[in-house]
């Protein structure tokens, strides 16, 4: 691993910072899920490789398993990633407000852009990474990825227990929805303002700045940056990466 006090290069920097210290209960009993592995590598490496693509992004912190930063640093050590990055490893909380809070705190000065990426997103394309960069670095604040719905959404009332019938209270728009990905991108200032002020407990940051008041805006995500929390996903990840070595030769 390279040493996170280099001097800096012209230009915004940006910093990644990867919450890996969830358990990852719907994927079942086992490693904690940003260890399981696709094609026989760590999700998190997947990951971090997947943010580390971009030559926009000089460093990544991994946020690991409170206990488990020492585990994680050997793991980021046992594989091969761009020389040209630098990797940061800190324990996590409790949450994952906590712990992507504690990886904000790790980070250098001299970084004017930070992205949140999820350890379970382990195949966002390097293109969606630099829109949102590119977003950020054109003057907003908060920018997420995110895609049009496919399936018609509807409100319920949730039944007080799981599986019984829900009342429907509306349906929205589809056309006004986006389902969101990472990773949400940052004006630095503004994200740690948020994680300062904001102790709600929220899904996503960018739902942090919107509290703020501050505009988020949204560029194209991609299908490909699914979400892997359910054994299924695990079957549709695999079949991705079959196609990416198919198609580049790797």
């Amino acid at each position: 691993m390279s040493d996170v006090s280099r001097p800096s290069s012209a230009g915004v920097r940006t910093a990644a910072v990867i919450p890996a210290a969830g358990r990852g209960v719907r994927l079942g009993p086992g490693a904690p899920k940003a260890l399981r592995t696709l094609n026989g590598t760590p999700m998190l490496i997947h990951a971090v490789r997947a943010l580390a693509a971009s030559r926009a992004v000089s460093l990544v912190v991994v946020v690991a398993p409170p206990d488990g930063a020492a585990e994680v640093k050997s793991l980021l050590d046992a594989h091969a990633l761009p020389e040209r990055t630098d990797f940061l490893v800190v324990p996590g909380g409790e949450s994952r407000q906590e712990s992507v809070k504690l990886g904000i705190d790790a980070l250098p000065p001299g970084y004017d852009i930070v992205l949140v990426h999820d350890a379970a997103r382990p195949l966002v394309p390097v293109d969606t990474v630099d829109a949102v960069i590119e977003a950020v670095r054109a003057g907003a604040p908060a920018v997420v990825p995110a895609l049009p719905l496919a399936d018609t959404v509807k409100e319920v009332e949730p039944a007080p227990t799981p599986g019984e019938p829900e009342p429907v209270l509306a349906t929205p728009e589809r056309a006004r929805l986006r389902a969101v990905q990472t990773p949400q991108g940052f004006d630095r200032e503004t994200l740690v303002r948020a994680h300062e002020t904001v102790t709600d407990n929220v899904t996503d940051d960018a739902s942090m700045v919107e509290q703020l008041g501050l505009r988020v805006v949204v560029v194209p995500g991609h299908e490909e940056a699914f979400k892997v929390t359910r054994p299924l996903d695990l079957v549709l990840a695999e079949a991705v990466l079959a196609r990416r070595r198919l198609n580049d030769g790797f």
